[in-house]
């Protein structure tokens, strides 16, 4: 790659080698030639329709398969772009954010990132604002945008309670190892500390989540700050923050003078996916005990998305049934005749058995938090598969660790393995036809109020090959994991370690901002969507035909299964009667409801076929048992 000498015009805007590159094509189009890619062809048709075509299509072309693509690679010289002397903080901080491809932010604006806003503004061909009415939303958005396409999410929020506001999604982010960008205001920055209005400290306020955690001092800091922030944010799957004064926001570059000890620093946007594989020695002590045995199993988690091939390859060398954490439900479909479905207390009892039957486990990107669905310490051996060096042997006592990358660690392990008979695998297919009749026969139950499982049982039936669908939090989520079949080309979205409430519809949106040409569906309980319901108008003002399937019973249901585990009466779990129909259509979506067995399944196809934002209420019955994968009974 090459790139001209940057330079800056008086709004602050700087040249970067991504305005070369569109320059180049636009001349190649403009005298017969094509440009180079069809990515790139697409981008210029696009460009000639404006701003939001130009989104658009980076949106659809980021959809070539199903599991998240993850960060786009950027190599080429650098540093990408130079501002000019009238530059702001602002302008540094998105512009690098550009050069990090980073095309959607979530927030909501205020007086203290006034100058963020702006910079935003004058660059909305692109980069796209998307406003939301609560900030935990934004902070939710960013996860789910993270989630859903492995790329990095970024939100941003005023000064003091904006800031607040974000940290429940931003934790579900740190939690789930979501690679966010929080960007927050903070008071004048010769005000620090004298208890100035709205002078919440939001660098303390962040250092418990945030991997990186940072206060912006001006825009010669912003150019080296926001890289690493970013990089951060990326490479340790985690969360980074930056926080900036409001009238630092507005600095121009020419009033901010470099330290002496700054000699004009810069840093890199060059970017490319880590993909460490352990060493020969490891990868052959991890297959000699994998062969010494005769029952292995393999649990599987999020790790394993984005390496279905290889996970299916070595499931097959080893005839190992798969159980599957929920965040990686979809790391390998649930037709498939090696998955035994989810695993833990939203699990099934072929999983369970399966880890309690076997006397070799392999766990492949998970840390699964029901210590009791594993294998008992002592009764199996153990390899574990982990990006991350500190999670192996935290919920189990393996014997080998591989840290390293799923996808080329289980291809250099494969050839290793030796081709083991399908025993114990046939032995654990014949429990999954059991269960799976279970299931069919508890969703074929027809009842008023209806029950919530045959309610996903329709769902999951009438769902696109290749759509995406959004959890949230709740009785809802014990129901959706066991009776929802993921398919091949499905893609799950979902709260795990933090198992917060709210986030199922800000995740779809979120998702279908990033899939625009996807049925995205968002399967939530009414105590949780009460929560942010209203981000429906989020949707619409944005025109995602989002789909909402609300599970009514107006109860905080799990609580209630919980208290009444403990033996004591339920309490406090009443909603009162909240009309949720009504509610999305006042937000401009379509709202409708079921409260019949025989009206469901065309409830639900009429929703899916809305062109629009959509809304169905689901009367369920709300004496419905939450259990564990053994207590399920017809």
């Amino acid at each position: 790659m090459t790139s001209t000498p940057p330079s800056a015009s008086k709004t602050g805007r700087v040249t970067t080698e991504r305005d070369e590159h569109d320059s180049q094509d636009l001349h190649r189009s403009a005298t017969g030639e094509r440009p180079q890619s069809p990515q790139r062809r697409a981008m210029l048709r696009a460009a000639a329709a404006g701003g939001a075509g130009l989104l658009a299509a980076r949106a659809v072309a980021a959809q070539t398969t199903a599991s998240p693509a993850g960060q786009p690679a950027t190599l080429g010289r650098q540093p990408s772009f130079q501002p000019g002397s009238d530059a702001t903080t602002a302008d540094v901080i998105v512009e690098t954010l550009l050069a990090w491809d980073v095309d959607h932010v979530f927030g909501m604006v205020g007086d203290g990132i006034n100058p963020i806003i702006e910079a935003l503004r004058k660059r909305q061909d692109k980069i796209r604002f998307i406003g939301v009415r609560h900030e935990e939303a934004a902070a939710f958005m960013a996860s789910g945008w993270a989630k859903s396409t492995g790329r990095l999410g970024v939100c941003v929020a005023t000064t003091g309670p904006g800031a607040v506001h974000l940290m429940n999604g931003l934790y579900d982010a740190h939690f789930d190892g979501a690679p966010v960008l929080a960007l927050t205001g903070l008071t004048f920055h010769d005000l620090l500390g004298t208890r100035f209005q709205q002078s919440v400290d939001t660098s303390a306020l962040m250092q418990d989540v945030a991997l990186y955690n940072t206060v912006v001092t001006g825009p010669r800091h912003a150019l080296t700050v926001t890289d690493i922030a970013c990089r951060t944010a990326l490479g340790s799957r985690g969360v980074a923050h930056l926080t900036v004064s409001k009238d630092v926001q507005d600095m121009h570059f020419s009033e901010d003078k470099a330290s002496t000890e700054n000699h004009g620093l810069r840093t890199s946007t060059a970017w490319s996916r880590p993909t460490p594989t352990p060493s020969r020695h490891e990868l052959q002590a991890a297959a000699d005990l994998i062969n010494a045995g005769s029952r292995v199993a393999i649990m599987a988690g999020q790790g394993a998305l984005g390496a279905t091939a290889e996970l299916e390859q070595v499931a097959s060398r080893l005839n190992a049934p798969v159980a599957k954490a929920l965040l990686g439900r979809t790391a390998l479909p649930d037709d498939s005749p090696f998955s035994t479905g989810g695993i833990g207390h939203l699990g099934t009892v072929p999983s369970e058995e399966a880890m309690h039957g076997c006397d070799t486990v392999l766990i492949i990107g998970t840390t699964m938090p029901w210590v009791d669905s594993y294998p008992k310490p002592g009764a199996a051996r153990g390899v574990q598969l982990d990006i991350k060096a500190e999670r192996i042997g935290l919920r189990f006592p393996v014997e080998v660790g591989l840290v390293g990358d799923t996808k080329e660690t289980l291809r250099a392990l494969l050839p290793l393995l030796r081709q083991k008979d399908d025993a114990f695998l046939r032995e654990t297919q014949g429990r999954v036809v059991q269960w799976n009749a279970l299931l069919d026969r508890v969703a074929a139950t027809e009842r008023t109020p209806l029950r919530p499982q045959s309610v996903v049982r329709a769902i999951s039936d009438a769902l696109a090959p290749d759509a995406i669908i959004c959890l949230d939090c709740g009785a809802n989520t014990h129901f959706s994991a066991r009776f929802l079949t993921l398919r091949r080309n499905q893609q799950l979205v979902a709260t795990g370690m933090l198992a917060t409430m709210a986030p199922g519809l800000p995740f779809a949106i979120a998702a279908q901002l990033a899939n625009p040409a996807r049925q995205v569906v968002a399967i939530v309980g009414d105590g949780g969507f009460a929560m942010l319901m209203a981000e429906m108008s989020t949707a619409v003002k944005n025109g995602l035909p989002v789909k909402v399937i609300v599970l009514r019973n107006d109860m905080l249901a799990e609580v209630v299964f919980e208290q009444k585990e403990l033996g004591n009466a339920p309490y406090g779990c009443e909603l009162g009667a909240i009309d949720y129909a009504q509610i999305a259509n006042a937000c401009g979506a379509e709202g409708t409801r079921c409260t019949s067995p025989a009206g469901l399944r065309p409830a639900i196809d009429a929703m899916l076929r809305s062109p629009r934002a959509a809304l169905l209420e689901v009367h369920v019955d709300p004496a419905e048992p939450i259990t564990t994968p053994s207590h399920l009974a017809v």
